[in-house]
This record gives structure tokens, C-alpha cells and sequence, in this order.
């Protein structure tokens, strides 16, 4: 899945994507190298603007929140899950992204609390770059065999020729009824890997909705039926189009995440497009 996303988008990008002056004083949000999805913080966020006509670059929390939790103590538990009073434990539910297969009907078959967001409020989340762990499990050296614990190798991913590009989302906007704060909360969707993909992120085979421009503007613009819409979010970007190099296992702690970084024991990515 996609839970660190890079938006890191020079001030002269940012002008000619927005197309407003205005936008230079909000400049700051966007130069991000890693967002790390389990912080739960904002993400910019391209969303229709009141007259349904053009967008506007905005800040949403990263991690969809369900309008029926009542306060950031019910949103914390969703989250993470908890122990009730009978000390029964209910696990947490991780919406930082949104699977395109789900968002009308969740993996049981019931209702899924995507559906209303994935009609009505669907939106694009900027991106420079994302980033996701390959599983890779070495050989036992006596037997040959695969040992049953995997070494987990990071990639940085991102779109050849082009500076930012554009993920299929869905948001929410969620009130707490304590303290009356109002959030817009987002959720990437994921379709199934493309060859490349299959490869990086290879113990999920997910990938991010990445959409070109003619797809990004129907998305967000387009009066689409369920069908449409599952048959955009489910896309898979061209592999051709796209990068992946290894980088350091520390990146979220280094000033440069991005940056490659080669592992002579890694196996190459063989992939046919």
C-alpha cells in the first residue's frame, strides 16, 4: 500500500499548477520529502473549488475518518484499536488508502463507508514521489531453501519525465462533536500492481491510483457512474512510465529520503511491460 508519499514541488511548479499568484503564501506545505501516513498529518490535496469549475490546493489529514466517530478519543480508537470495557480487544482500521475493489461494497460485501466520498467528493493527492518496502527472503546457506523471515528493502517510486503527478482520492469531512473541530480527511485509492509494482511492493501487489491528465480531470470534474468510477480508481499507470531505485533503510530520518542506495545482495527487478 502507499503510506509515504513525497510533495516535494518547487514554488515555480507549484504557481504554474494552481495558476494563481494568491497560492505563493501557502507555498510552505508543499515542500515535504516524506509524508508518513501513520502521523496522520496534513497532505495538499486537489479538490473542486464552490463553483465546480476549477480546483483549489488545499490542506486534508491523511487517513479517511467515517463522519459517525464523535471525537479525536473514538477517531484515535478506529485508528488503532482498542480494549473495551469487558476488555475485549477491537482492532483498528487503516484508511489511509482505499481499495478500488472496495470503495462501494467492503471485502465482507456490506456497505462500505466509501461509497457517498467516492460519488460525490472525489479529489487528487499531489505527489513527487512515493515510497514502499520489497520482501525479499534469502537463502539458507546450508540448505538453500528460503528462510521464513524476509529482508525488507525501500524503493522510491516516481514517474519518469515529470516533477509531480496525481493520485486518485476520496475525502471526508469529519466534525468533533466535543470541540467542534472540523477536518477534511483523504484516503488514496489503490488499484492492483503493474509489473514494476508487483516486483517493489511484492507482499501486497497494490499500488497507487496514479492518474494521467485526461484521467485526473474526469476524476475530479467527470459526472461518473460506480462503474466509471471503480474503472478509473482500479487503473494501472503504464510500468514504462514509471522508476523505482532502492534507497537507504533509514530514509525517514535523512534529509534527503530519495537519495539511491545500492545493496550488492539485492536481486534485480526482472519484470517483462
Amino acid at each position: 500500500m502507499c503510506y509515504y508519499n513525497g510533495q516535494r514541488v518547487s514554488r515555480a511548479e507549484f504557481i504554474s499548477l494552481l495558476q494563481l499568484e494568491k497560492a505563493v503564501k501557502n507555498y510552505q506545505f508543499l515542500d515535504r520529502a516524506v509524508h508518513n501516513g501513520f502521523a496522520y498529518s496534513p497532505v495538499a490535496v486537489l479538490k473542486r473549488d464552490a463553483e465546480q469549475t476549477n480546483f483549489d490546493i488545499v490542506q486534508m489529514e491523511w487517513g479517511f475518518l467515517p463522519p459517525y466517530l464523535k471525537n479525536r478519543e473514538a477517531a484515535k480508537n478506529f485508528r488503532n484499536g482498542y480494549k473495551d470495557a469487558a476488555g475485549k480487544w477491537h482492532i483498528g482500521y487503516t484508511t489511509l488508502n482505499a481499495k478500488a475493489e472496495n470503495l462501494f461494497s467492503n471485502e465482507k460485501g456490506g456497505p462500505s463507508i466509501y461509497a457517498k466520498a467516492a460519488r460525490e467528493r472525489r479529489c487528487l493527492v499531489l505527489s513527487t514521489g512515493f515510497y514502499e518496502w520489497r520482501h525479499v527472503f534469502p537463502k539458507n546457506k546450508k540448505t538453500g531453501e528460503p528462510l521464513k523471515t524476509a529482508v525488507k528493502y525501500p524503493y522510491y517510486i516516481s514517474v519518469k519525465d515529470e516533477e509531480y503527478f496525481y493520485m486518485a482520492a476520496i475525502y471526508q469531512e469529519w466534525t468533533d462533536q466535543e470541540t467542534g473541530e472540523i477536518v477534511e480527511t483523504v484516503a488514496v485509492t489503490t488499484a492492483p500492481a503493474n509489473p514494476l509494482m508487483e516486483q517493489v511492493h511484492n507482499s501486497k501487489k497494490r499500488m497507487p491510483t496514479i492518474l494521467n491528465d485526461e484521467l485526473a480531470y474526469e476524476w475530479m470534474f467527470g459526472d461518473l457512474s460506480d462503474e466509471r468510477i471503480t474503472e478509473i480508481a482500479s487503473s494501472q499507470f503504464p510500468a514504462k512510465q514509471m522508476d523505482a531505485c532502492t534507497i537507504a533503510k533509514e530514509f525517514l530520518s535523512t534529509l534527503e529520503p530519495s537519495t539511491p542506495f545500492i545493496y550488492e545482495d539485492l536481486p534485480a527487478i526482472e519484470y517483462s511491460i
